[in-house]
């Protein structure tokens, strides 16, 4: 006679998992509220003095707030996007963009083709590297300041080294600063000259990560230095020149120190940056203009950062 066998009941699984499981979980939940508890006091401060100050100044770009109001801050009126109409319809902020623009556009490829020379130059010498590294790069760690003050005094028009070196061939040396043609490129080759030494830093790195095997097998195939150099090295490079490009795009269009030292803004506003229209526009009072035209610098850089990483981004 058969006899008939049963299979063994399934054992119904607890509620929540395995005690393994749960186990886990807590210790998850556990370590989650001890990170953000370390990391309370930065998100209270970063909220207070970051994106708090942010987020007022965007309401402030839609007012017509003016240093008169900072005592009753919510009592003044609602200019929606008046400030940003009258900032593009003003001759002035038009003039500074447009120097703003030329310092960027001519600054930033100057800077970048001299610091990649320069790190080429470097990264084929073995001798002195580090004494040569630390002349290119004392300049960045100078005061801003202390380099336009002596920039100031090499381009004197009669005094100055440079036209006094121009007299002595029998050149008569222009006036650099007084120029409103000169004054803008003097600008931006005392700005090339101060900043080469960040991106050459960066470059030689990147250089020194580009395989040598690929510029041996190059060299093996016939490839002269020049194309070894355009098709080999330039790349690999690409993700060191977008770093590089974007970190001096941005500097460069916020530059501010070296006309407010050196030229004052002039002549004619000729060296007036859109950052030195914002100061001046603080400087009078006018908060809620001044704050927009914050946000349309902020606009700029965010666009040419875009611009820079869909034209530099590695090819895949």
């Amino acid at each position: 006679m058969a006899t008939a066998t049963t299979a063994p009941a399934s054992r119904s699984r607890p509620p929540g998992g395995s005690p393994a499981a749960r186990r886990r979980s807590l210790l998850q939940r556990r370590q989650a509220r001890t990170a953000w508890l370390l990391a309370l006091p930065f998100l209270l401060l970063f909220a207070a003095f970051t994106a708090g100050p942010v987020f007022a100044s965007l309401l402030m770009s839609f007012t017509d707030m003016r240093s008169t109001d900072v005592r009753s801050p919510f009592a003044v009126d609602l200019a929606a996007f008046d400030n940003y109409t009258a900032l593009f319809q003003d001759d002035l902020f038009r003039k500074v963009a447009g120097n703003t623009a030329i310092f960027v556009l001519v600054g930033v490829p100057l800077t970048m083709v001299l610091a990649l020379a320069a790190a080429v130059g470097l990264n084929n010498i073995t001798r002195l590297r580090a004494f040569y590294r630390l002349g290119y790069y004392l300049p960045v760690v100078t005061s801003i300041v202390a380099v336009s003050v002596v920039w100031r005094f090499l381009l004197q028009p009669d005094t100055g080294p440079i036209n006094q070196l121009l007299g002595a061939v029998g050149i008569g040396g222009p006036d650099w600063l007084g120029d409103p043609s000169l004054a803008l490129p003097s600008l931006i080759v005392m700005a090339a000259w101060r900043n080469l030494g960040t991106l050459m830093v960066i470059f030689l790195a990147g250089l020194q990560t580009v395989p040598r095997e690929l510029l041996e097998a190059a060299e093996v195939d016939g490839a002269g230095r020049w194309h070894r150099f355009r098709y080999v090295t330039l790349p690999l490079l690409r993700p060191t020149l977008l770093f590089g490009a974007v970190i001096t795009g941005i500097g460069y269009l916020q530059f501010f120190e070296e006309p407010f030292v050196m030229t004052n803004g002039g002549p004619l506003n000729a060296t007036r940056s859109v950052s030195y229209y914002i100061y001046d526009q603080f400087s009078f009072g006018n908060y809620g203009y001044a704050a927009a035209a914050s946000y349309v610098l902020f606009v700029a850089i965010v666009a040419l950062t875009a611009i820079q990483f869909r034209a530099l981004r590695p090819k895949t």
